[in-house]
């Protein structure tokens, strides 16, 4: 079996479902696998995570996304015609509220379609994420809003976002980071440390609190002012790595917008880590957290969390 340790904080909830996706993605890619977190008093947090084979699960994962390809999923039958798209929208996805089409722009908007995420150019090697669009009886937990696809978030995390092409930079020049080129360039330092490694981001799902402006009440949006800022700064591992780890798992929402969410201890498949980080007590005592999202209004932020209860 391969092995991987690695820090994580556990007040940083994008953080602990970014393991739950590490984890959720070892499955997919190796098989066999099973995650938990381990802490000691006086001694940082980490996450270990065993899956089938001799690679080491993390290294795999990351270097697995580094290569992906992202595309979007269209329902079955996308318009071509008005009467026919509203029909098979709503047959498939019928509780999807964004799908819709936008009569002042005469067109369809593709603000919430699902993705799937290709590995090694295979389609059937891949993994469809799309609880932002979730017809199912469980809560969506779409964090994010505006004009942007999920597919055009994804892609910007993975190839990195560029500006438009031109005769210097046919490809268009590199704006922001992403997770190849991360990869690429602090190979070591993302494998001992993957959740810890940030970047500018033009993008994003709003898992990562470290890239949540609202939380120092700027007063405007980063996107405003590309004259002084190349983006957010906040981890594009962990970004997508807990929009995979909350495509089967949803930390419950109180009214007042308020999560909470709970780590368990020792090694499990991801059938039992799934309830474990919603607050389930079916693996064992667990170590429970709650934090505020910071705008309760389209687009939401994650804050740090505060622990509920000592171990």
């Amino acid at each position: 079996m391969g092995r991987s340790t690695i820090p994580v904080d556990l007040l940083n909830p994008g953080q602990v479902v970014a393991c739950l996706g590490l984890l959720e993605a070892a499955e997919v890619l190796l098989g066999e696998a099973e995650g938990g977190f381990e802490w000691h008093k006086g001694t940082a947090a980490c996450f270990h995570l065993t899956a089938a084979g001799e690679a080491e699960p993390v290294e795999h994962v990351l270097d697995s996304l580094a290569k992906a390809r992202i595309k979007e999923v269209e329902p079955r039958g996308w318009p071509e015609k008005e009467h026919s798209a509203e029909a098979a929208v709503e047959d498939c996805f019928p509780s999807a509220k964004e799908y819709h089409f936008d009569k002042a722009k005469k067109k369809w908007t593709r603000t919430a379609l699902p993705i799937v995420i290709e590995f090694d150019g295979r389609p059937l090697r891949s993994v469809v994420l799309g609880n932002w669009a979730d017809a199912s009886s469980r809560p969506q937990f779409k964090l994010y809003s505006g004009n942007r696809s999920a597919c055009g978030i994804a892609r910007d995390m993975v190839r990195g976002k560029r500006e438009k092409p031109n005769g210097k930079h046919p490809e268009g020049k590199v704006e922001n980071l992403g997770l190849c080129h991360l990869w690429s360039e602090k190979r070591a330092e993302m494998a001992a440390d993957p959740l810890k490694v940030t970047c500018a981001m033009g993008g994003r799902f709003n898992f990562d609190p470290r890239g949540g402006w609202e939380s120092i009440d700027a007063g405007f949006s980063p996107d405003k002012l590309d004259k002084f800022l190349a983006g957010v700064a906040a981890s594009p591992v962990v970004e997508l790595l807990a929009a995979w780890g909350v495509e089967h798992a949803r930390p419950p929402v109180d009214d007042d917008w308020v999560v909470r969410y709970a780590v368990w201890q020792g090694l499990v498949p991801p059938m039992l880590a799934r309830p474990a980080l919603c607050g389930s007590d079916a693996i064992g005592p667990l170590r429970r957290f709650r934090f505020r999202l910071g705008s309760p209004r389209k687009n939401k932020i994650v804050t740090f969390a505060t622990e509920e209860c000592s171990p």
